[in-house]
């Protein structure tokens, strides 16, 4: 069956309803065709990734469509940003740079976005329900969406994102339809303690392995003996989209797709089985890191940005404690999560501790680390996966207990908690 649009999807491809939409749909229709689609799905919301600035060409891309007068078809958030809008100028950020970058955002503005500029809005009030056709770009979140929650949606690509925010529609293919959604490989976790999977770490090396290992295929995990929360998903879907290209993930007994594992693969049985044990666990937290010895020049938190819970948690592990002064303490969190924070007191406990916050970026979108900061420690395993090759830095990975306490004592400092590190 041919490619087909309905009487009002054609009437925005002939510009009926102004040229952005008719821009927009002209992309979507010929990606649609691309990729094979019979035809367009409605969509109820869009998360928007190419706020970013990373050249002209998206930057032109941007103001253009807003020249055009192009206002989004549903309610539609807006990923990091390139840069802390009220503080970039306290960082190494160019300005000629900083300018062109809050250009590209006040673009995405003015199509009648949310300006939510966080890279977790599944943590917010804009989450999706179960089995809702989205558009969500950025991978982590993409990831989490179709996972945790059971909506429907693509990793979609930048510019892609706001045309199918602009029409209000996707192409019928990929995750948004149910047989495409069924897991083909199996991982077993192989005697991994309890107690090993209850660290903070776990979840992020798991989905560094994960993503590793799995190539395109969507991973079904069993053998979990803990109840993950939002913020330990979010470090497996975060990490897993770093270091590899899933489209999504299911574990048994704990993802909505996946009470069962007959469930999880819809009947079939896998195309293949790997067991995840105690050594893989160790050689991808040496992976993560990059570092030698124990210097340590800055610790950064917050890939995806943290949470209300991560802040709290924070909180607990720096109270009446403060930072060594030759390291510095970044935290990256939402423009919402730093307003709940300010409110609550937790913001002041954490610049008494030593703790800098930067809200709508963080250090992999936008240029503001100082030159002599060499070596990070983080507990983001996007991070940290990351850092090496955007930023030519070296890195160190760790729990945040680890983090904290190798800021007080500016150093790095790991605990032997796990297998003896």
């Amino acid at each position: 069956m041919a490619f087909e649009l309905t009487v009002a999807e054609q009437a925005l491809l002939d510009g009926k309803d102004g040229p952005a939409q008719q821009t927009a749909m002209s992309i979507v229709a010929q990606i649609a065709e691309v990729q094979g689609a019979r035809k367009l799905l409605e969509i109820t919301q869009a998360h928007i990734d190419a706020t970013v600035y990373v050249g002209d060409a998206g930057l032109e891309f941007a103001e253009r469509l807003a020249a055009q007068g192009a206002k989004v078809a549903v309610p539609s958030t807006l990923n990091v940003g390139a840069i802390d809008v009220h503080h970039w100028h306290e960082w190494a950020v160019p300005p000629e740079w900083a300018s062109k970058a809050l250009r590209q955002m006040q673009a995405y503005e003015s199509m009648g976005t949310t300006p939510t500029w966080t890279c977790a809005p599944y943590q917010t009030v804009h989450r999706p329900k179960y089995g809702q056709h989205i558009a969500w770009g950025e991978s982590n979140a993409a990831l989490f969406a179709n996972s945790v929650i059971g909506a429907r949606t693509e990793c979609y690509a930048d510019m892609l994102d706001i045309c199918c925010a602009i029409i209000g529609r996707v192409p019928a293919t990929g995750l948004h339809l149910r047989a495409n959604r069924a897991g083909n490989l199996l991982l077993q976790l192989i005697e991994i303690p309890r107690k090993v999977q209850e660290d903070d770490t776990f979840f992020t090396l798991l989905g560094y392995i994960m993503g590793r290992t799995a190539g395109n295929n969507i991973p079904v995990v069993e053998g979990l003996l803990t109840e993950p929360d939002d913020d330990s998903l979010k470090a497996l879907a975060a990490t897993s989209g770093s270091s590899g290209g899933i489209p999504m993930f299911h574990i048994i007994g704990v993802t909505p797709e996946a009470p069962t594992r007959e469930a999880a693969f819809q009947g079939q049985s896998p195309e293949e089985i790997l067991d995840i044990t105690m050594e893989e666990l160790r050689h991808a937290w040496d992976e993560l890191t990059t570092a030698d010895g124990a210097h340590l020049d800055m610790v950064v938190l917050g890939s995806p940005h943290l949470s209300i819970d991560e802040i709290k948690r924070l909180i607990s592990m720096t109270e009446g404690k403060h930072a060594h002064p030759d390291v510095q303490f970044l935290v990256t969190t939402s423009r919402a999560v730093a307003h709940l924070a300010e409110q609550s007191g937790a913001m002041e406990r954490l610049r008494t501790f030593g703790a800098k916050v930067t809200v709508d970026t963080c250090i992999l979108t936008t240029p503001m680390l100082p030159e002599d900061v060499k070596v990070l420690m983080t507990n983001a395993g996007k991070f940290a996966y990351y850092i090496p090759g955007l930023l030519s830095r070296n890195v160190v990975f760790g729990g945040m207990e680890d983090c904290v306490r190798s800021a007080i004592e500016g150093r790095v400092h790991l605990e032997d908690r796990l297998w003896g590190k």
